[in-house]
């Protein structure tokens, strides 16, 4: 059932207070949007600017740094909302729950004054440069260079499936700071990259789904950044960084999964009960009955499993193993339950005019991105 039907233990009235107004909003006034977006491949520049005025970004932010002051039990509010909305495009996700915390954990005190303020209100939208067109879920492979020259890094390479590429300028980039230490040599630098030369987006990707959200390749060609501009004050903490704030991103992309699976149950549901055939509505047929009662059911236990890892989030204490297990199982029963739940809409199904299809689509990179399922078991594992 949806979250306003319910309260999930780890959260208060604050939080339901902000789903139920971040839900009510993502209905109202960008689910009318989303078409264009998807056409355009990328929310409007003034979403994002929106989306900091009615309190949607920088929920979990300290109040002195422009944020709300809340916990991470905020941002899930938002998320779960933008997820039973049925919006895909903005990525609200990454910039509050994955940027915005590096710079809160790992910045200096004039950083954290410089950036997450603007961060806050949208007028810095924000990425995180990972992947590599040669690495994948590979970190350690990572080719990204920068060399210090005085008080300045020279940066060159390039990364590509980046999450608001197109419209980020403000970017932390993973990168070799020594290229002979391995893990050890990698480092965090943040790259602001209005005005910046040597700094070029490639394409937009034309991707199978979340059409509408811009993911970009970027290139970084002797790209001079600042030495205040890296993470943690010292080189070589770039592995040790992203590790920490791994199980947190992992988190993210289980919620996503779910509030996507409550939307197309919910979808479906009505579908079913209005659509007839040979005469009568497809909801009375028992495989209907069936299929459903198995998709909610999977639905129920998907949600347990986020709602108790929240709980465990917000204490300090989800590890590395778990959030990895968490996001692996979640995102593959997303898959299948939005398939079944396809099927049951037939040949409108396919049509992408309806949510459903749309939720497939964007269903599939949820088993790539954040670490691929295949790295989630081989990483939990080695805990076993």
């Amino acid at each position: 059932m949806p979250i306003q039907n319910f309260t999930p233990a780890w959260m208060t009235e604050d939080h339901r207070m902000l789903y139920d107004s971040a839900l009510r909003f993502f209905k109202e006034q960008w689910v009318p949007k989303d078409a264009k977006w998807r056409e355009q491949g990328s929310v409007d520049r003034e979403t994002w600017l929106e989306a900091g005025a009615n309190g949607f970004l920088c929920a979990s932010m300290p109040e002195e740094y422009g944020g709300a002051g809340g916990d991470f039990g905020h941002e899930a509010a938002i998320m779960f909302a933008q997820c039973e909305a049925g919006i895909s495009s903005f990525g609200g996700f990454l910039h509050s729950g994955i940027v915005a915390p590096y710079i809160l954990h790992y910045g200096s005190e004039e950083q954290k004054r410089r950036w997450l303020p603007k961060l806050a209100t949208g007028e810095l939208v924000g990425a995180i440069a990972m992947t590599e067109p040669g690495t994948g879920s590979d970190l350690q492979g990572v080719r990204t260079h920068a060399v210090k020259e005085g008080d300045t890094y020279r940066l060159n390479g390039s990364k590509t499936f980046i999450t608001n590429g197109q419209l980020a300028n403000l970017v932390i980039v993973v990168c070799k700071t020594s290229k002979d230490e391995g893990a050890q040599g990698m480092s965090l630098l943040v790259v602001e990259t209005d005005g910046a030369t040597g700094f070029r987006r490639g394409r937009n990707l034309d991707k199978l789904g979340m059409e509408g959200q811009d993911t970009s390749e970027l290139f970084f060609d002797d790209v001079l950044v600042p030495e205040a501009n890296l993470l943690g004050g010292a080189e070589g903490q770039g592995f040790f960084q992203l590790m920490q704030e791994l199980p947190q991103e992992r988190l993210i992309v289980a919620i996503c999964g779910v509030g996507s699976m409550q939307l197309a149950v919910d979808e479906t549901l009505a579908y079913t009960k209005e659509r007839k055939a040979f005469g009568k509505p497809v909801f009375s047929f028992q495989n209907t009955r069936f299929k459903l009662a198995e998709c909610q059911a999977t639905l129920m236990a998907s949600r347990a499993l986020v709602d108790a890892a929240m709980v465990s989030h917000l204490k300090g204490e989800l590890g590395v193993d778990r959030a990895a297990l968490i996001k692996y199982w979640i995102t593959d029963n997303q898959c299948k339950v939005i398939d079944e739940c396809l099927q049951l809409f037939g040949g409108y199904g396919y049509m992408k005019e309806y949510v459903i299809a749309r939720l497939w689509a964007d269903a599939r990179v949820q088993r790539i991105y954040g670490g691929t399922n295949e790295i989630m078991k081989e990483l939990a594992s080695r805990f076993l």
